[in-house]
């Protein structure tokens, strides 16, 4: 999608703080983070929300959440993080591109 900021931010249009990346994914720290370790994995493919998914998304899907603790370790979050998939207006998603956060480290914590 051409107006969509992750989008974007796969095709190198706008610069991240890549955490990691490969053919099917993409994980960057948050620009905005809401904890001292807080980054993003997301399907280089737009998918608007996790609601959007279909059994065609399972592999991808089961690919995000599986990275999660291995970046969250890489990061420095040994004792522990949190993930959150904010789905639609309604689920406090402001970016239409299905992103997994994940947060973790001393300092605030978001609910």
């Amino acid at each position: 999608m051409s107006d969509c900021i992750f989008c974007k931010i796969v095709a190198g249009q706008i610069p991240s703080k890549k955490v990691y990346e490969d053919d099917d994914v993409l994980a960057f720290h948050d620009i905005n983070p809401a904890a001292p370790v807080h980054f993003m994995i997301i399907p280089k493919v737009h998918v608007d929300s996790l609601s959007e998914c279909t059994d065609a998304h399972r592999d991808i899907l089961g690919k995000i959440l599986l990275l999660a603790p291995k970046l969250a370790m890489e990061q420095g979050l040994s004792t522990g993080f949190r993930t959150s998939i904010n789905t639609g207006k309604g689920g406090g998603q402001e970016v239409f591109h299905l992103h997994v956060h994940v947060l973790g480290g001393s300092g605030p914590r978001p609910l």
